[in-house]
C-alpha cells in the first residue's frame, strides 16, 4: 500500500553564526528559541513538501532493517517455533508499494542484531544465549536461497572477499577468509585470548590488513586477502604479562600501552615507531579532519597530530565525540544537545540543540536527526556539519520510533505497531 501525504514544515534558515570561541560556562542557550521562531515563519511561507508512504507488511514485534536497495523484515518466533527473515524492494519515488521479494526460513533460537547486503549476499547476524556468540547467516540475495552459516561476524574485504571474525567467551577464536558464493573458508588464523583484533579499512570501507595483539606484546600485522602474516613487532620486551590494547588509525597503528598513561604510535606499513603522547586513560581513538581525536573513559576530548603526537587541543568533561565530518567534530553535550566544533582548534561553529541521531546505512549518509515537535509530530532534520546547520526535511506524523535513515528515504514504526517506508521529497 502507497499514499500521498502532504507535510507539515519544511526548512529552516542555512544561515550559521559567525565562529567562536568555545562557550563559557553558564552561557544560555539561543539556538532553541532561534529555531522555533524559524519554524513558525517558515510554516506560513514555504509549500508543505510531498512524501510517499509505503506500509511495510511487519508484525508489532517484528524487526525491519533498511539493507542496500531493500527492506528485511526478522519475525520473532511464532508458536510452532517457525521463524522467518522476509525481503521486500523498495517502492518507486512515487506511487508504488513495498513488494516481497522471498521469505527464507530462520533459526528458531537466536537474537537478531543486524541484517546487511554484502557481496551480491544478504547477512543475518545473530547473538545466541547464554554464551553470547555471534552466528551469521548467508541468503542469495536474489533468491532468498540460503547458501551457508557461519560461527562469527563478517566484513568485506579487498579483492571481492569477506572476513569472518569469532571470538569464544574467552576472547580466543579464529579469523579466517570466507569465499562468499559457497561460505568456503579457504585459510584461518587463530586468535589467542586477549588478542584484541582490529583491522584497516581502505578509501571504500573494505579490510585490507588485520591486527592481532599477542600475550607476548608480539604485534602481528596480516593480510586479509590471504591471511599472511605481513610483519611483525615486539612491544612488551620487558614484561610479558602485561595487558595492553591495540587499534588502526589510517596509516598509524596506536598502542594504548598498561597503565593506559600513554599513546604510543607505529606506522602501520613497517611497524617503525613513530611517536609517544602522554594521554592519559584511553578509551579510543578516532580519525578526525586529518587529526587524531583520542577519546578518555572519563569523558572530553584530546586532539593529537598523527605526525608528531603533539596535543593540538583538549578539553576535559562530560562532552562525548558523536560523529566526524570533513574537519567537523559533533559533540553530544549532556543536558544541552550537540555543538558543532572545528577539529583544528576547537572552536565552536554552531550549536544545534537536542536530536536523537538515527543510524544511517552508510559513512556518507547525511546525518540524520529527530526529535518530537510541539504537535507531537516527529521532525526529521539534516544535521550539516560543513554549512553548520540542521535543515529541516520533514515532519512527521504518528511515529513511534525504532528508525533507521538513509536520506531521502526513512524506516519507522509507528504509533499503531506497523511498519512503513517513507520517501522525503522537496
Amino acid at each position: 500500500m502507497s499514499i500521498i501525504e502532504l507535510g507539515e514544515i519544511r526548512d529552516e534558515p542555512a544561515s550559521a553564526p559567525a565562529v567562536r570561541r568555545p562557550r563559557a560556562a553558564g552561557r544560555p542557550l539561543r539556538s532553541g528559541a532561534v529555531l522555533v521562531l524559524s519554524l513558525v515563519v517558515l510554516a506560513g511561507a514555504t509549500p508543505p513538501p510531498q512524501r510517499t508512504v509505503s506500509e511495510v507488511p511487519a508484525s508489532r514485534r517484528s524487526t525491519a532493517y533498511l539493507a542496500g536497495d531493500g527492506v528485511f523484515v526478522v519475525d520473532p518466533p511464532a508458536p510452532d517455533g517457525d521463524r522467518y527473515l522476509t525481503a521486500y524492494a523498495q517502492p518507486a519515488p512515487v506511487g508504488a508499494g513495498v513488494r516481497r521479494r522471498w521469505q527464507a526460513s530462520l533459526a528458531r533460537t537466536g537474537d537478531y542484531l543486524d541484517v546487511r547486503a554484502e557481496r551480491g549476499l544478504v547477512l543475518a547476524m545473530a547473538v545466541n544465549a547464554p554464551n553470547r556468540l555471534f552466528q551469521t547467516t548467508a541468503f542469495d540475495g536474489a533468491t532468498g536461497r540460503q547458501r551457508w552459516q557461519h560461527p562469527g561476524a563478517l566484513q568485506p574485504t579487498v579483492g571481492g572477499g569477506l572476513l569472518l571474525t569469532d571470538v569464544r567467551e574467552d576472547g580466543s577464536g579464529t579469523i579466517s577468509g570466507v569465499e562468499p558464493d559457497t561460505g568456503r573458508v579457504l585459510w584461518s588464523v587463530p586468535i589467542p585470548p586477549a588478542a584484541n583484533p582490529t583491522s584497516h579499512l581502505d578509501s571504500e570501507g573494505q579490510v585490507d590488513r588485520f591486527v592481532l595483539l599477542q600475550p607476548t606484546g608480539e604485534v602481528q600485522v596480516h593480510d586479509a586477502g590471504t591471511g599472511d602474516l605481513l610483519r611483525s613487532v615486539d612491544t612488551l620486551p620487558g614484561d610479558r604479562s602485561a595487558y595492553q590494547r591495540v587499534q588502526v588509525v589510517d596509516d598509524l597503528l596506536l598502542l594504548v600501552p598498561p597503565g593506559s598513561t600513554r599513546l604510543v604510535a607505529f606506522g602501520l606499513a613497517q611497524l617503525e615507531p613513530r611517536w609517544t603522547a602522554e594521554v592519559t586513560l584511553v578509551s579510543h581513538v578516532l580519525a578526525c579532519g586529518g587529526l587524531l581525536c583520542a577519546v578518555p573513559q572519563t569523558g572530553g576530548l584530546q586532539v593529537l597530530d598523527p605526525v608528531t603526537g603533539a596535543v593540538r587541543w583538549s578539553e576535559a568533561g562530560q562532552d562525548n565525540l558523536a560523529d566526524v565530518r570533513s574537519g567537523r567534530l559533533l559533540m553530544a553535550s549532556p543536558g544541552r544537545g550537540y555543538t558543532v566544533r572545528d577539529a583544528a582548534t576547537g572552536q565552536v561553529r554552531i550549536e544545534l540543540g537536542a536530536w536523537v541521531l538515527l543510524p544511517v546505512l552508510g559513512p556518507d549518509d547525511p546525518l540524520v536527526g529527530v526529535r518530537r515537535g510541539d504537535g507531537g509530530g516527529m521532525v526529521v532534520a539534516e544535521l550539516d556539519l560543513v554549512a553548520g546547520r540542521s535543515r529541516i526535511v520533514d515532519v512527521l506524523p504518528g511515529i513511534a520510533g525504532s528508525c533507521q535513515a538513509s536520506l531521502p528515504v526513512l524506516l519507522c514504526q509507528r504509533l499503531d505497531g506497523t511498519t512503513a517506508l517513507w520517501r522525503l521529497t522537496r
